[in-house]
């Protein structure tokens, strides 16, 4: 049976209501925004055996590429996969722009091939946050304050004193090339080197857009990420900053799939991977992806396969936490890869000032560099008072003296900073100081100031104290010492889940992200051109990580398949809880964003104890599995005694109450959690047995389903000792998938609802219209996804249709079908004409217009999908969305919307010509 995928990868953003308001659909852009590749399929091929033909082939591929061209369709061969067991098929782009669509109509119908794709898109990686080092001695305070800090909050810096260093290990890193000739990465290429090999699969010059040009040397100067990458894996101590990688006697290859910009389509990361694979790479490691919410995509399915069969697969989970729940990046949604979050690290590397006149401890301010204060300045507080809370907001009175010769002291809140500031410079103030009252490390992070670059926050005790003393008459001023200042001020979100990490589950309702590594503020190489040293934020900081991690283990265990099975199951079950807050009573962070915890890899590896299977997955309300069992098995010399308890983390309210949206991240929890029976509470096991426990579970029973809680936890195996304690991770879901609406047909995003065709002006068609299809009188189609959606329809009908849909309207551009059935049907008793388009697995829409706000294809010809010309004359366009879970085959699980009368009225001789 064909598998008929379309995906759409968009980036994540902010809610509307709350950052935006309602923006006018007018404004948008009529073009096609669906990501996909014009004219590019990705097949699957059967196996020769079950091709049907007479011919005497020897490849698969061979015997569909002759019937393709008996069937008249132009294509070229843009890369070609046979990896028996993982992957047989080839890139194909279809040759005439004037009869592609017909092309892929008969690529889908034609025998051999078994799943058709068209190919998609994935952005180069961007970090989170990056900012080059300026040297390894004090006066750059961006460097993290304990080089191996993340190693010390996951056992690597144990494992390492062990001995343990990857040693023998391969590791493939996918990502934009490494510089291996900086020295902390070896400084060579080749056998012998660190970087012992690997592939420019594009070359510099490769934007995702032009032809790839690959060539054998995968150095990278340009892009950076890639070289960072390595250096959390391999950098070797005694660099000038002492870090070193996780796995740092590992032997590394790089596949770089990313030019010096741009995106690169997922043929490419087929290819990469698969030559991973043949080149014997232990382990295979990718810091990319894109919001997808699904498990099907081309890429996505090979790199599970990969992992299926023996290789370690980590990939990043994505950085679009604020975008909230149901927004899981694709590859990482891969079934078998390990999909990682990201936790900040513990320090955040500030700059202290000195305080004049006055008994005082030096005052921390937030900035990565001294401010080139000269000398010492006198304060001057705005309000003599900490009481004033509109400190600074209006213009200041003529009593204020000139303030360039002081250092400006003004008390945050009730009006926006670049407010305040633009007030303090017109009266010659340069220097602030932002305070919040009573504020002691809680609120002090890094501020947008606009282009006021020299105003800096401090904590509130320091601020009330200068204030105070000021207002007392002690001739007060500070310093700015610009070396040997910089402070290990320990992070208020360190030890938590970076907030940018994306959330889970995928629609399909995997277990996703798997589990967290340090990636916040992580220090690492990048080209010696670029700097040297980078310190980077993003969850393609902790996946690399995790691969290294990976490697000690398969360094400690071995190589076999029953250890690279085991990997994922061993990090889960060892894995810390991580909290949600730094605020007592406050839940345990979800496991949607989490995973199963913060990788622990010494106690991962050095477990005499296999929990299996480390997730229980007990789905929706309507497909809820309540029982579940898993086993405790000791591998140890002597017998263990074991407590079961249950350990629930915070319930995600993943839906804003009374609305169809997401809450955006962070996402809200609640203490409201399942309840959990479990048999047995305590047990013995004895060396070389097994122990099973039985859970069974009862959903929450005062949430609110339209809210979709996903609630999730632990049940903790807790043995004599922290080190021998494990658990299992557990997520469900109170409310049905398949009553969750997909398709926004409300006016909270535009001010008017859609879908909605557009006319030539952008504006939405309202009642019956003709479209010539002569320069820019064209039709639009626009939609927004509340929700992903398996299969997404949409067909042209009888201008009579009288069918009712569930969405009453308020009121392609070819090649963007897909996949065509390439016959008429019913729905609602509605005789299709033709279809226009079919997108399949594709993920919801976000909340911000200029960031996946809305889906928008452009009919600039009067062409079905199947690239025959529609004739003349009165029609209208029937949309329908299957929900998540919904039968395909049944009408009621659909969402559908009718649109107005839109008449066809294209000059005769731009009917579809015949193919060359």
């Amino acid at each position: 049976m064909k598998s008929i995928v379309l995906w759409a990868l968009l980036p994540a953003a902010i809610f509307p209501n709350s950052a935006l308001g309602a923006i006018p659909i007018s404004s948008i852009k009529r073009v096609t925004n669906v990501p996909i590749v014009p004219s590019k399929f990705i097949i699957e091929v059967e196996e020769l055996s079950d091709i049907p033909t007479k011919r005497s082939f020897k490849r698969s591929l061979d015997a569909v590429y002759a019937t393709l061209q008996e069937r008249d369709v132009a294509f070229d061969i843009d890369r070609e996969f046979d990896s028996a067991g993982l992957f047989v098929g080839a890139a194909l782009t279809v040759n005439s722009m004037l009869s592609t669509s017909e092309d892929a109509a008969t690529l889908a119908t034609t025998p051999g091939i078994k799943a058709i794709r068209p190919v998609v898109r994935y952005e180069r990686p961007n970090p989170v946050k990056t900012h080059v080092v300026t040297g390894p001695d004090d006066r750059d305070p961006s460097i993290p304050a304990d080089g191996q800090s993340t190693h010390v909050l996951t056992g690597v810096d144990k494992l390492h004193a062990e001995g343990l260093l990857g040693e023998g290990i391969k590791i493939g890193i996918l990502d934009t090339g490494i510089d291996y000739n900086h020295p902390a990465l070896g400084s060579g290429f080749g056998p012998g080197h660190k970087i012992i090999g690997g592939f420019d699969f594009v070359g510099d010059a490769y934007t995702g857009a032009n032809k790839p040009v690959p060539d054998p040397d995968p150095l990278d100067t340009c892009a950076g990420h890639g070289t960072h990458v390595a250096g959390i894996i391999g950098a070797d101590p005694g660099n000038p900053f002492n870090i070193s990688g996780v796995a740092h006697k590992a032997s590394i290859s790089a596949y770089r799939v990313f030019g010096c910009r741009g995106f690169v389509t997922d043929d490419v990361l087929v290819d990469a991977l698969l030559r991973g694979v043949s080149e014997g790479q232990d382990i295979l490691t990718l810091s990319l992806g894109g919001a997808d919410g699904w498990t099907e995509g081309t890429a996505t399915v090979v790199a599970s396969r990969i992992a299926s069969q023996g290789k370690i697969v980590t990939i990043a989970a994505g950085n679009d936490g604020s975008s909230g729940s149901w927004y899981a990046s694709s590859p990482g949604t891969a079934i078998n890869a390990i999909s990682v979050a990201s936790l900040d690290n513990t320090v955040i590397p500030l700059q202290n000032l000195t305080v004049v006149g006055v008994e005082r401890d030096p005052i921390t301010y937030f900035s990565t560099f001294p401010l080139p204060v000269p000398g010492t300045l006198p304060i001057f507080p705005i309000s003599n008072s900490t009481t004033v809370v509109d400190d600074g907001c209006n213009v200041l009175p003529p009593t204020i003296p000139d303030l360039s010769g002081f250092v400006t002291v003004v008390r945050r809140g009730t009006c926006p900073f670049v407010q305040k500031l633009t007030n303090i410079a017109a009266r010659g103030g340069e220097w602030v100081l932002i305070y919040e009252k009573d504020s002691n490390g809680s609120g002090f992070n890094a501020i947008s100031t606009g282009n006021f670059t020299t105003a800096v926050l401090i904590q509130g005790p320091d601020g009330e104290f200068l204030v105070n003393q000021y207002a007392a008459g002690v001739p007060i001023s500070v310093t700015f010492p610009q070396s040997g200042a910089s402070t290990e001020f320990p992070d208020p979100e360190g030890g938590l889940i970076s907030g940018f990490t994306s959330y889970g589950p995928s629609n399909d309702f995997f277990f996703k992200p798997a589990l967290a590594a340090p990636g916040g503020n992580i220090l690492s190489t990048v080209p010696v051109n670029l700097g040297e040293f980078v310190v980077m934020s993003g969850t393609s900081m902790a996946t690399p990580f995790v691969a290294g991690s990976a490697a000690l283990l398969l360094e400690a265990k071995g190589k076999s398949k029953a250890v690279t099975d085991s990997a994922r199951t061993l990090f889960q079950t060892t894995a810390k809880y991580v909290p949600s807050s730094k605020t007592d009573g406050d839940p345990i962070q979800t496991l949607t964003q989490q995973g199963a915890g913060l990788i622990n890899v010494f106690d991962a590896i050095h477990a005499d104890v296999i929990v299996s299977p480390a997730e229980l997955i007990l789905n929706d309300t309507a497909h809820f599995v309540p029982r579940h069992t898993f086993t405790v098995r000791n591998t140890g010399t002597s017998a263990k005694s074991f407590s079961v308890s249950h350990i629930p983390a915070g319930t995600a309210l993943t839906i804003v109450a009374g609305t169809i949206f997401p809450e955006v991240g962070p996402v809200p929890l609640t203490d409201t959690y399942a309840s959990v029976t479990i048999q047995p509470t305590s047990f013995r096991v004895a060396p070389g047995r097994s122990q099973t426990v039985t859970v069974n579970f009862r959903l929450p029973t005062t949430l609110d389903p339209s809210t979709y809680p996903v609630f999730s936890g632990f049940i903790q195996v807790a043995g004599a000792s922290v080190s021998e304690t494990y658990h299992v991770s557990y997520i469900g879901l109170q409310g049905s998938l398949r009553d969750k609406q997909v398709i926004d047909d409300t006016n909270t995003f535009f001010e008017e609802a859609t879908p909605a065709l557009l006319d030539s002006a952008g504006d939405i068609q309202k009642g019956a219209l003709n479209y010539t299809f002569v320069e820019d009188d064209l039709p639009s189609l626009v939609w927004r996804l509340a929700f992903g959606t398996p299969a997404f329809h949409i067909d042209l009908v009888d201008v009579n249709t009288t069918f009712k849909p569930t969405i009453t309207p308020r009121q392609l551009e070819p090649p963007l079908f897909t996949f065509p059935r390439l016959k008429g049907g019913s729905f609602g008793q509605v005789k299709t004409i033709g279809p226009l388009a079919e997108l399949d697995y594709i993920t919801r829409n976000n909340e911000n217009p200029d960031d996946n706000g809305f889906s928008l294809v452009l009919i600039d010809e009067p062409v079905f999908a199947n690239g025959t010309r529609i004739p003349n004359g009165l029609y209208k366009i029937l949309i329908r969305a299957l929900r998540v879970t919904g039968n395909p085959a049944n009408e009621a699980d659909y969402e559908s919307w009718l649109s107005p009368v839109i008449g066809i009225n294209a000059p005769t001789n731009t009917s579809t010509p015949e193919k060359p």
